[in-house]
């Protein structure tokens, strides 16, 4: 039997496609391993004149705070866009025409893993990391928001129980919750978060701030908006609850969710 074991195990393994030397798919940033939090040169707002052509990330964000690679095989043959996926939760990536990328992320304290795949190849990289972040307080509740459309500004507009409203023009609430993260070139993300989440009702509202058609061509383009809302990030608490709605119109406000914490 343990002849037959290995014979098998060695036929599957012959059976395998080789593995390529390199992979297409390179993260520069996040880096495997253990991160001391170093956020005082973190800003995760993007600043956007229509028509957005490129990710404007300052020169001096903080690695901690920021998500960098490239996909090496890209030479923008499909324009779609990469996937990212965060912590389990995927949402669309920008890939400049260099096969480049970077997005602003605001990790939470612990465990964090980030995955890159190749829209055009099935090359993924992956990197797991723990990040020491003891100036920070973990998520006890994150909304985050990502869109489907390149050259498109989604707004995300957070309800507290108290009143209380989170958006681009008050990032930070009194009572612990922040805009951390504003993407306004396309696909997102932008996050909202709150360490000590107040009990009762949230709304979760998207406005469609702009982009998504040109002047020669007024056919409206819908948007696809994909929200989740995390409680409890990083525990073994942890639940996740996605919605998906399309948006047809720069102007629309729409509620996306009401739901009750805890």
């Amino acid at each position: 039997m343990k002849h037959r074991i290995v014979y098998l195990a060695l036929c599957t393994a012959l059976a395998m496609p080789p593995a390529t030397a390199e992979s297409t798919v390179s993260i520069d940033v996040p880096k495997g391993g253990w991160h001391a939090a170093s956020d005082k040169k973190a800003s995760f707002t993007q600043q956007v004149t229509y028509p957005a052509a490129s990710v404007n990330t300052p020169a001096n964000q903080a690695e901690t705070a920021l998500i960098r690679g490239r996909i090496a095989a890209q030479a923008k043959p499909s324009g779609r866009p990469a996937t990212l996926v965060v912590n389990g939760v995927a949402m669309p990536l920008r890939v400049e025409q260099d096969g480049s990328f970077e997005r602003p992320y605001s990790f939470s304290p612990g465990s964090n893993s980030v995955e890159v795949r190749d829209p055009d190849s099935p090359e993924v990289n992956r990197v797991q990391f723990l990040h020491n972040g003891k100036e920070q307080a973990a998520a006890g509740l994150r909304v985050v928001l990502s869109w489907d459309s390149d050259n498109t500004d989604l707004d995300l507009h957070v309800i507290t129980p108290d009143g209380g409203h989170g958006w681009y023009g008050d990032r930070v609430l009194g009572n612990g919750g922040a805009l951390d993260v504003d993407v306004t070139t396309g696909y997102g993300p932008e996050i909202f978060a709150m360490p000590a989440p107040l009990k009762g009702r949230y709304l979760v509202y998207i406005n469609y701030y702009g982009g998504g058609y040109s002047d020669d061509d007024p056919a409206q383009i819908i948007t696809t908006a994909h929200v989740t809302v995390i409680t409890q990030e990083g525990t073994v608490n942890e639940k996740q609850e996605s919605i998906t709605v399309p948006l047809r119109e720069p102007g629309e406000l729409t509620l996306i969710r009401s739901f009750s914490y805890p």
